[in-house]
C-alpha cells in the first residue's frame, strides 16, 4: 500500500557513540521519544542524519533499528544520499526489506548531473522500491533541484508522490502544489519559516527542528491543518521563536558552531541521550553551549545545562 508523508516528520538523527559508531539501541530509545511526543513519522538517514557520513550498510541498519523502535505506529521513511543510481536502487531494496515505509531520495549531488539524468535517476531508484518515492529537493547539498514541471511528470508517469521542499522559501511547496495537484504531498523541508508553509497548504514538516521541539510542531501543524487558526497558530510559533531565530538566523548563517551537534546538545539538554556528531563535526565547546542553552530555555525553562 502506498504511504504519503504528512504532518511532522522529523528528519531523525543518527545515534553515534562517543567512538563514532552506532548505537542503534540509541536509536531506537529516540524513535520511542519522539512518537511520544507526537510526531506522525519519522525520516532517517537524511542530512540531518548525517546520512552522507554512513555507509550504505550502515544506513540499512539504521533504518532497521527505526522501524523496530516505531513498531508499526508511524511510517518510517528512509533517505537515500548519495551519487550513484547502481548503489542506490540496490539499497533501497534493502529499505524494503527491513520494513521502511517509504523511501526519501537526494538528487544525485557532488558531480552533478544534468536533469534529464537526475530524473532518470529517481525512476531508476522508485522503480528498485517497488512504487512513486519521495523527491528530496535539496538545492543547497544537491546543488540544484527538480522544478514543479520536472516532479509533475515525475508524478504523471508514477514515480513520485511526494517532495521534500528543502530551499526554504515556503513558496516553493506551494508552486509543487499548484502544478502537481493531489498527486503530490509537498512537505517544507526548512527550519525558518514552517507557519508560512502550513498557511500556504503544505502537507507537513521534514526538517532537523522537528527533533528539537517535537511537540510544538506538531501543535503548529495541527493549529493550522486541523483548526484552522491562525491566531493560535501564531502564539504557538512565538514560543517557539527564540529557538529557530538562534538557530537559523543568530549562528547558522556561518555554520559556526556547526548545526549538527547543536541539534544533538538541543537534545541532550532537555535528557535525550542522541550522543554526538560523527567526525569531522565536532561537539560544541563550553561558550557555545552557554548560549544555546539560554536561548532553548526561553522555550523549554526545566532544561539543564550539560
Amino acid at each position: 500500500m502506498e504511504i504519503r508523508p504528512r504532518g511532522i516528520v522529523p528528519a531523525m538523527l543518527t545515534i553515534f557513540d562517543k567512538n563514532d559508531n552506532l548505537d542503534l539501541e540509541g536509536q531506537k530509545r529516540f524513535a520511542e521519544w519522539l512518537i511520544g511526543k507526537g510526531v506522525h513519522g519519522l525520516a532517517p538517514t537524511g542530512s540531518t542524519a548525517e546520512g552522507a557520513a554512513l555507509s550504505d550498510d550502515e544506513k540499512v541498519m539504521v533504518i532497521k533499528a527505526t522501524v523496530e523502535g516505531a513498531k508499526g505506529r508511524v511510517p518510517v521513511y528512509a533517505g537515500y544520499i548519495g551519487y550513484s543510481t547502481k548503489l542506490a536502487c540496490e539499497t533501497v531494496k534493502k529499505y524494503k526489506d527491513v520494513g521502511a515505509s517509504g523511501v526519501m531520495c537526494l538528487l544525485p549531488f557532488y558531480y552533478k548531473p544534468n536533469v534529464k539524468d537526475a530524473m532518470q535517476h529517481i525512476r531508476d531508484v522508485s522503480k528498485a522500491w517497488g512504487g512513486p518515492i519521495m523527491v528530496y529537493n535539496n538545492p543547497w547539498f544537491a546543488g540544484y533541484e527538480l522544478t514543479p514541471e520536472q516532479i509533475k511528470v515525475l508524478a504523471d508517469e508514477g514515480y513520485v508522490n511526494s517532495v521534500k521542499c528543502a530551499h526554504g522559501d515556503p513558496m516553493r511547496c506551494d508552486y509543487v502544489k499548484y502544478v502537481a495537484g493531489d498527486k503530490v504531498t509537498a512537505l517544507y523541508g526548512h527550519d525558518y519559516a514552517p507557519l508560512e508553509a502550513f498557511c500556504l497548504g503544505a502537507d507537513g514538516w521534514l526538517s532537523g527542528l522537528p527533533n528539537v521541539i517535537p511537540d510544538l510542531c506538531v501543535e503548529l501543524f495541527d493549529a493550522i491543518d486541523k483548526e484552522h487558526d491562525l491566531e493560535k497558530g501564531r502564539k504557538i510559533w512565538d514560543k517557539i521563536l527564540p529557538i529557530a531565530y538562534y538557530f537559523m538566523y543568530v549562528r547558522r548563517a556561518n555554520d559556526d558552531p556547526h548545526w549538527l551537534p547543536m541539534i544533538k546538545n538541543a537534545l541532550r539538554m532537555q535528557g535525550v541521550d542522541v550522543g554526538y556528531p560523527r567526525l569531522p563535526a565536532t561537539d560544541l565547546d563550553v561558550a557555545d553551549k552557554k548560549i544555546l542553552f539560554d536561548n532553548l530555555a526561553k522555550v523549554y525553562p526545566d532544561i539543564k545545562l550539560v
